[in-house]
């Protein structure tokens, strides 16, 4: 890289971040990386003047923008960016870094569309810069168990995989019913949202790409015409609040006291941290609503078929209406078969027909509780990338993470037009 706002030489200083879009995930990532003592963020921006305050008290010798456009005009020296702005604003600010000559962290997905995701991926390989996007399952303990049990060859050839996303049904309510991801037009498919770390994730399992893909399914529930007669627009007012499952007033006011809960799901709907507070917010905001009177259109159940190269096969569902816990895989090998639950794996010997019970994870599923351990591994790999000049500590480049969007729009395309989608090779 020769350009001059970007300094080679990290060694004895922090490196330089900058963070563009200060929500939930680019918090998660900019402060662990903080805290470590490896990286401090010098600039932050952040167009939302709450989290901007929040952001800067954070990092109070940060310089603030409103816009990531005055940001890189300004170009500040700096080692790497942060990218964790809505899905839709992903590829434009991707883009301009990566000609600037920063190092990337993007949160997933990439951009809402293959033609964006490309456009980021040219970029980052055109500027020579790494490109890390956050596909934080495979840092994982338990990833890294299960891909170390896979690759010694103790369960044989894979053969298939048959691999389960339990959404949750709080969690589709909060986040994809009535939540920023509840339409397509404003964010992608539930598929790409919510599951594009699986189909990258079965992909790293396996090790092979993709070749050949189907899919079904549908917004099946949260649809008017399942709503009861009885119910109104706003929980706050409902007669049925007491025995939905979906009620607003029982999840978010059960948030309050627990400090997990209230960095989420509760700090996307409001900041306060009283009843009053909080009924304030679901009276005047959108999480209040009803999950049958909501402007939602993503499916909330769907699964998808894979054929890899080589003629491995992998089945993975998606669905809201399941407890909100751990993935769940079974791999199917020719010596041997693993059944996981995201914490522990039982592995069975067809040779002896011994079972092991192995633990290999330790921490929650979600994204408030690190997603498992993955979203601190994730920083510590991009820092030691940049500080060691190595790409190879980053778990996926930009064509394998193209790969698995590319995936999912395939299958969203053969979802919505009833055909098998070929991939090339």
């Amino acid at each position: 890289m020769s350009q001059d706002h970007i300094s080679p030489d990290t060694a004895g200083r922090p490196l330089r971040l900058l963070l563009v879009g200060a929500g939930g995930r680019g918090t998660t990532y900019a402060t662990y990386a903080a805290r470590t003592g490896r990286a401090r963020v010098t600039a932050i921006a952040e167009p939302d003047p709450r989290r901007a305050r929040e952001a800067l008290a954070r990092h109070p010798d940060a310089q603030l923008f409103d816009d990531w456009r005055a940001l890189a005009e300004q170009a500040p020296a700096a080692d790497a960016v942060v990218i964790a702005t809505q899905d839709s604003e992903h590829a434009d600010p991707a883009v301009r870094f990566a000609e600037l000559g920063y190092h990337i962290l993007l949160e997933k997905p990439m951009a809402t569309n293959e033609e964006d995701a490309r456009r980021i991926a040219d970029a980052a390989l055109n500027a020579g810069v790494m490109l890390a996007v956050c596909h934080v399952l495979r840092y994982t303990p338990y990833t890294a168990g299960v891909k170390a049990i896979v690759d010694s060859g103790r369960l044989g050839d894979v053969v298939s995989v048959e691999h389960l996303e339990p959404v949750g049904w709080w969690h589709q309510a909060h986040s994809y019913v009535r939540g920023n991801w509840r339409r397509e037009d404003q964010a992608t498919p539930m598929l790409l949202a919510k599951s594009s770390h699986d189909l990258d994730w079965i992909s790293y399992i396996v090790g092979k790409p993709v070749r050949k893909v189907s899919s079904f399914g549908s917004l099946l529930h949260f649809r008017p015409e399942n709503r009861p007669a009885e119910a109104t627009d706003n929980c706050l007012d409902c007669p049925l609040e007491a025995t939905c499952p979906y009620s607003a007033k029982r999840l978010y006011l059960g948030c309050l006291g627990d400090p997990d809960r209230e960095r989420w799901p509760l700090s996307a709907v409001t900041p306060a941290r009283t009843a009053e507070g909080v009924e304030r917010a679901l009276r005047e905001g959108p999480y209040g609503r009803c999950v049958y009177a909501c402007d939602n259109d993503v499916v909330d159940h769907q699964v998808v078929n894979l054929e890899y190269e080589g003629g491995e096969t992998a089945s993975f569902t998606m669905t809201a209406f399941t407890p909100f816990t751990h993935r769940k895989t079974r791999i199917f090998g020719t010596r041997g078969s693993l059944d996981g639950d995201g914490v522990h794996v039982t592995v069975t010997d067809f040779v002896t027909g011994e079972e092991e019970t192995l633990t290999l994870g330790v921490d929650g599923p979600d994204a408030g509780s690190g997603h498992g351990g993955g979203d601190e591994r994730l920083v510590d790999a991009f820092l030691d990338a940049i500080a060691c000049d190595d790409p190879t500590r980053i778990l996926s480049d930009p064509a394998t993470s193209l790969e698995s969007h590319v995936t999912a729009w395939a299958a969203e395309e053969s979802r919505r037009t009833d055909t098998v989608q070929s991939l090339s090779g």
